[in-house]
C-alpha cells in the first residue's frame, strides 16, 4: 500500500488514528461491561513527563505560516519565518501531549499526540478565517458552503461573557473530508475522545465541520443557552458504505485537547444530519477501542532510523501513518484485539515499496516493539553532520539545521552547536540542500548545496550570517574553520591552450593578500558544468580543480575531491565544496575540508 503523501511537509510524529481502532458494540459510546473506567478522564492520559517539541505551522497551500503563537503547558513560542516552532521541557502526560496554535485571521487549530521519547515533531495546517455568510440576531437562517454542508440558526446568539448579543453575525465554516490527505493536518487534537460515559475511545471519522462565529467587532460569539443549530456535514462517496443509519457526534473541547460525545446525527441521502447546542469543531464517528503503540526502527547494527515512514494497517480500519524521530521511534493510538501490517518505508521519491513488513498484534495493552531494517542495495543510508554556529563563531544553542532532498525536508534540532540527521536516499539522486535557523538570534544561513558522501557527509561549520551574502570557509586539520566574506571574485570564462578546443574555466580568489586567503582554478566539463572533480596539477588541458597555493599546497601531492552543484548565471551562486588530503610546500601532509558559496561576478 503506498502511503500518503507527507514529503511536502516538515516531519510528523504522531501515528494519528483517521480509521481507528476497535468498534464499540452498537455506534453509541457504550461501554464494554469489563471495561474499568476512572474517576475522571484525565486519569488515562498517565503521569506528567517533560517532553521536546519541533513543529511546523502551514497554511491550505503547504506555506510556512509565522508569527503563530504556540503553546504547551504553560510554554508558549512563536513560529519563524519557516513556520517552525521549538519548545523544550514542555509539561505533558505520558499518553497524552496538547499543542495549541493560534494567529489573528486564522481559526484556532491544535495537535494532540503521544509524546515521545527524543524529539517530537508535528506539523499544523492552519485554516483561514474566511467568512461565508452574515446572518443577523433575532432571525432564523441558514448558511450553506461548497460542497452542501451547512448550518442553520434560530437568531439568538450570546457573546463569551454570556450576555445576549443582537447585530450582524459573520460565519466562518470550513468542511474536513476524511478523503483528503491534508485532513490530519487540519483537524485539531487527534482523533481521542471521551465517550458520554467518561471512557477514552478512538474515533473513525466520516466528515467534520468547523464553525466560529464572530461579532460585528471582531468578538467571538455562540449560540443562546436553550438555541440549537441544524448542521449537515456530507459523506464522501468511497464512504457511504461503512456509514451507519445513525452515528454519534463529538466536538472538539479546545480547554481540553480532545473530543466529547454529545448527540446524534442521522443518514439522510448522502448528509449526516444533527442538532448542536453550541459550536466549535464538530465530527461524526464510529467510537472504538484502542491502545498506544511505540514502534522503534533501527539497522541491523541497533542504529536509529529517523525521517522513516511507519503505517500501521487494520484490514478493519485502514491505515494510520507517522514519522520516526532522532531516536527511530514513532508513536499513536492504533486498534487493539486485532493482528495489524506494520510496514516501513523510506520516501516516496525512492518508490512506494516497504522496505520492512511485519504482522503484528493483537494487542490488548499499550505496547513497544522495535523492528530492524534490513539492508536494501536500492536504498543508500546516509548520515549528515556538522557545525552551526552564530555569525559570531559561538555555538548555535537553539536553533534548527533544515536538510532538503527531493521534496523531502528533514529538520534536526540543534542545541550544543553539533547536527546530525539520519536518512535514506535513492542510488539515482546525491545532492541535497542545507538551512540553519538560529531560533534566539532570529539569523540564518543561506541554502547551500552539497553532494553525499557516503555513508558519511561531514559538511563542516555553516554560519548563521542572514546579512552575508557569499562565503568561503574552509577547514584545516579540523583545526578552528577559516571564514571569508568579503573581497571575493567568481569568473567563468573560456581559454584555448596550444590551439585545443576553448576550454570553459571556473576561477574563485579571495583575500590574495592576506594569510587567510583562497585561490581555486577549475576546468570544467562542457557537457554537464555540474558533478564531482578530482583535484588536478595546475592545467587548463585536464578536467578537475586546483588549489593555487592559498592556502599553502603542493601542486602533486594532493587529492581533493570537489562536488560543483550549483553554477548560476551572473550575479547568481556558484556552490562548491570539497574534501580531503594535500601536502604543504615542505611536504607535511594536510587534511582540507570547505563550502563554497559565492556569487558569480560575470
Amino acid at each position: 500500500m503506498k502511503p500518503i503523501k507527507l514529503f511536502r511537509l516538515l516531519i510528523i510524529v504522531l501515528l494519528i488514528c483517521n480509521f481507528s481502532c476497535q468498534k464499540d458494540d452498537g455506534l453509541s459510546g457504550n461501554n464494554n461491561p469489563q471495561e474499568n473506567i476512572p474517576d475522571t478522564f484525565s486519569e488515562y492520559f498517565g503521569n506528567e513527563i517533560s517532553r521536546d517539541f519541533l513543529g511546523t505551522v502551514i497554511d491550505k497551500n503547504h506555506n510556512p505560516i509565522e508569527g503563530v503563537t504556540i503553546t504547551i503547558g504553560n510554554e508558549t513560542a512563536l513560529t519563524d519565518s519557516n513556520g517552525i516552532f521549538i519548545i523544550r521541557d514542555a509539561n505533558v502526560n505520558e499518553r497524552f501531549g496538547y499543542v495549541k496554535a493560534e494567529k489573528a485571521g486564522y481559526i484556532h487549530a491544535s495537535r494532540s499526540v503521544v509524546p515521545s521519547n527524543g524529539t517530537n515533531k508535528i506539523t499544523i495546517m492552519m485554516l483561514e478565517e474566511t467568512v461565508v455568510g452574515t446572518v443577523s440576531s433575532g432571525s432564523p437562517s441558514t448558511v450553506t458552503i461548497d460542497g452542501g454542508s451547512s448550518v442553520s440558526f434560530d437568531g439568538n446568539f450570546i457573546k463569551e461573557d454570556g450576555s445576549a448579543y443582537e447585530g450582524s453575525v459573520d460565519v466562518i465554516m470550513h468542511h474536513l473530508d476524511p478523503t483528503d490527505e491534508d485532513m490530519s493536518m487540519q483537524m485539531p487534537g487527534m482523533l481521542y475522545a471521551e465517550n458520554e460515559n467518561g471512557a477514552e475511545r478512538m474515533l473513525q471519522t466520516l466528515g467534520m465541520l468547523a464553525v466560529e462565529l464572530r461579532g460585528s467587532g471582531g468578538e467571538d460569539l455562540n449560540l443562546a443557552e436553550g438555541s440549537t443549530s441544524e448542521i449537515k456535514i456530507p459523506v464522501d462517496v468511497s464512504l457511504m458504505n461503512i456509514a451507519p443509519a445513525t452515528i454519534p457526534l463529538w466536538y472538539f473541547d479546545e480547554t481540553t485537547g480532545y473530543w466529547k460525545e454529545e448527540g446524534v446525527a442521522t443518514l439522510q441521502g448522502n448528509m449526516y444530519v444533527g442538532t448542536v447546542s453550541h459550536f466549535s469543531f464538530w465530527n461524526c464517528d464510529i467510537p472504538a477501542e484502542a491502545i498506544t503503540l511505540c514502534v522503534t526502527a533501527t539497522t541491523d547494527d541497533n542504529i536509529p532510523l529517523a525521517n522513516m515512514t511507519v503505517s500501521i494497517t487494520s484490514m478493519t480500519f485502514g491505515t494510520t501513518y507517522g514519522y520516526t524521530n532522532e531516536n527511530g521511534e514513532v508513536c499513536g493510538y492504533v486498534p487493539s484485539n486485532e493482528s495489524l501490517i506494520l510496514d516501513v518505508y523510506s520516501y516516496d521519491i525512492c518508490g512506494d515499496s516497504p522496505l520492512y513488513t511485519e504482522t503484528v498484534g493483537p494487542f490488548t495493552v499499550d505496547s513497544s516493539l522495535t523492528v530492524i531494517v534490513p539492508d536494501n542495495p536500492d536504498i543508500i543510508q546516509e548520515t549528515v553532520v556538522g557545525t552551526f554556529n552564530t555569525c559570531d563563531g559561538n555555538a548555535v544553542t537553539d536553533g534548527y539545521v533544515q536538510l532538503t532532498y527531493g521534496d523531502q525536508t528533514f529538520t534536526s534540532v540543534v542545541n550544543d552547536g553539533v547536527f546530525e540527521i539520519n536518512m535514506f536516499r535513492c542510488e539515482a539522486d546525491n545532492t541535497f540542500i542545507i538551512k540553519g535557523s538560529d531560533y534566539i538570534n532570529l539569523e540564518i544561513t543561506d541554502s547551500i548545496s552539497y553532494t553525499f558522501t557516503t555513508p558519511i557527509t561531514d559538511i563542516g561549520t555553516i554560519a548563521a550570517c542572514n546579512e552575508v551574502t557569499e562565503f568561503i570557509q574552509y577547514t584545516i586539520d579540523g583545526e578552528d574553520s577559516i571564514f571569508i566574506f568579503e573581497n571575493i571574485t567568481a569568473t567563468r570564462y573560456a581559454v584555448s591552450t596550444n590551439g585545443a578546443p576553448l576550454s570553459q574555466i571556473l576561477s574563485i580568489y579571495a583575500n590574495t593578500n592576506n594569510p587567510d586567503c583562497f585561490n581555486l582554478y577549475g576546468t570544467l566539463n562542457d557537457l554537464n558544468y555540474l558533478g564531482t572533480y578530482n583535484s588536478i596539477d595546475p592545467s587548463y588541458e585536464t578536467l578537475g580543480f586546483f588549489i593555487n597555493g592559498c592556502p599553502d599546497m603542493s601542486y602533486s601531492n594532493h587529492s581533493i575531491v570537489f562536488n560543483l552543484t550549483a553554477l548560476g548565471e551572473a550575479y547568481e551562486y556558484i556552490d562548491l565544496n570539497f574534501s580531503g588530503s594535500y601536502e604543504d610546500l615542505n611536504g607535511n601532509p594536510h587534511t582540507i575540508n570547505g563550502i563554497v558559496h559565492v556569487l558569480r561576478d560575470n
